[in-house]
């Protein structure tokens, strides 16, 4: 989920930790819980801070390692400990308790989105998206802040959460009912289909479509049941060249790769350079593909610029890798 929707997940646990009898009879342990709530529900986003360095790398590790099953038993003791030296008269234990439901709650909710997680590490290094909630969803947002004003004007802050958290579980069970009638509308709109990934937008009917079978990528968007194909694309394996060998050793290219389970590839050749693009299905919008990975070689396949990341126009993706074709 996005920082926002994190935030006011923080806060609306931190209002339903109150019925905790421990928590609610005292107010040094409130002010540590809901902290710690609030806390929780940021620190394995830590990671964005990888962004600073490049977008390889953060398209690599966000939500990776500080997603994973040893980061979320972490993550709960640092906080409460650091917390509890501030606030030393606060009940330990019911402070980690409620500061690890927060952090747990933190990846939990994330697995629901197309990005996913790495949550089965160090088990697994497999990535966990159930693409069910958009990363940002209005509806789930709204329904906290609905209930964080609810709690500000005198509500009781336990039955009004509880309630809440009611609806946005039934609300989640009717997210999982409409994506498995879109998949079955996919699979009857295209039958060869190997495999069918269904993506949420913000937009409670509006899905984004992708699907491969042993011929063609299929893209398109659904409304409903009703779906509608944009492009078909002949699948392709990259060919196994010295050049595509050399790309895919580029840090922008792997990345690329270890993240996106359908994309197209370009092969073009200008002046002295090659340039190798990767290009997702999964994303399209407004007739572009905006989420690429490209690389340029020169003729002894040295790789001299790359890129990997969301761009919008041809003209900023130049500007990136600072190259003008002739």
């Amino acid at each position: 989920m996005d920082t926002g929707t994190h935030i006011v997940m923080g806060i609306a646990l931190g209002g339903l930790a109150l019925a905790d009898p421990v928590v609610a009879s005292s107010s040094l342990t409130t002010t540590a819980v809901i902290a710690g709530t609030i806390i929780g529900s940021q620190a394995p986003d830590i990671d964005t801070v990888l962004k600073l360095r490049n977008n390889a790398v953060y398209i690599r590790h966000h939500r990776g390692i500080t997603h994973s099953i040893p980061a979320v038993l972490l993550w709960p003791l640092l906080i409460s400990g650091v917390l509890w030296l501030i606030i030393p008269d606060a009940n330990l234990l019911h402070l980690w308790l409620w500061t690890f439901l927060a952090v747990f709650l933190h990846v939990f909710v994330d697995i629901f989105n197309s990005y996913g997680t790495q949550a089965l590490r160090p088990f697994s290094r497999k990535w966990v998206a159930l693409g069910v909630i958009n990363t940002f969803d209005p509806i789930i947002f709204g329904i906290h802040i609905v209930g964080l004003l609810f709690w500000m004007f005198g509500a009781n802050p336990v039955s009004t959460f509880l309630i809440m958290y009611i609806v946005i579980l039934v609300y989640y069970i009717l997210r999982f009912a409409v994506q498995s009638a879109v998949k079955n509308s996919v699979k009857h709109t295209i039958p060869d289909a190997d495999e069918i990934i269904v993506a949420p937008t913000m937009k409670f009917f509006q899905w984004r479509i992708a699907a491969i079978s042993a011929t063609h990528h299929y893209v398109g968007r659904a409304y409903g049941r009703s779906i509608s194909i944009y492009d078909k694309f002949e699948r392709i394996p990259l060919p196994e060249t010295d050049l595509v060998k050399a790309a895919l050793q580029d840090k922008n290219l792997s990345a690329f790769t270890s993240f996106s389970p359908i994309f197209r590839w370009e092969i073009t050749k200008f002046d002295h350079l090659y340039e190798v693009r990767l290009i997702d299905l999964r994303y399209r919008s407004n007739d572009y593909y905006p989420f690429v990975a490209v690389a340029h070689l020169n003729e002894e396949l040295e790789i001299v610029n790359s890129y990997t990341g969301w761009i919008f126009s041809e003209d900023k993706l130049r500007k990136k890798l600072d190259f003008m074709p002739n």
